[in-house]
């Protein structure tokens, strides 16, 4: 009889703790991903929130599949950043890679921890993120690739009308002349002009 009565307050102990486990995972916010772990560093430092943008993505799970193919860390792995992120569209961009974490949050905090990743992780005007990771299958290393990126192509303005005088139409050549010195300038990064 003893001996049945323990088995009872085992099973009950034993599913009281499956209660409280449960209970305590459900209580637990989700984890963030990693445009708003970003996006939370970016707005404790006066810069503005990031959204996930699946070019960016695609272009920084490029990186990090060529990094881990190849097993070598490299921003040129693949080829220049400027003309891996060109179909993003982006005025600026800028890029983080590491490896040997498994996850995203570690990995941020390396970034965070180093000027010239913290600097991209801050970039000005920046309004979207891609971030991706893969695994080495020869070592086992996790290759990260984030690409951050800002100051998208705005729409064209309309032509003027075929009514406009003289006057608009040498200021819509001298407006053109000036902007012809911005369209040179294809892409920015950190504020330099390529």
């Amino acid at each position: 009889m003893a001996g049945r009565k323990t088995v009872i307050l085992v099973r009950q102990a034993l599913l009281l703790g499956l209660v409280i486990c449960f209970a305590a995972a459900a209580s637990r916010p989700a984890a963030a991903n990693p445009a708003q772990m970003i996006s939370d560093f970016r707005l404790k430092h006066g810069q503005k929130r990031v959204t996930l943008d699946a070019t960016l993505t695609r272009i920084a799970h490029d990186q990090a599949e060529a990094m881990a193919a190849k097993d070598k860390l490299d921003h040129d792995v693949l080829g220049r950043f400027n003309t891996r992120v060109g179909p993003a569209g982006a005025g600026r961009a800028a890029e983080n890679i590491a490896y040997g974490y498994d996850g995203f949050p570690k990995t941020l905090d390396q970034w965070i921890n180093s000027s010239g990743h913290r600097k991209n992780l801050l970039l000005p005007g920046a309004t979207r993120v891609g971030v991706a990771s893969v695994k080495s299958a020869r070592t086992g290393r996790t290759y990260w690739a984030m690409v951050i990126a800002g100051d998208y192509e705005r729409p064209k303005a309309p032509k003027s009308s075929p009514k406009s005088s003289p006057k608009d139409s040498k200021q819509a050549n001298a407006a053109k002349s000036k902007s012809g010195a911005a369209e040179a300038c294809r892409l920015k990064i950190l504020g330099l002009c390529i």
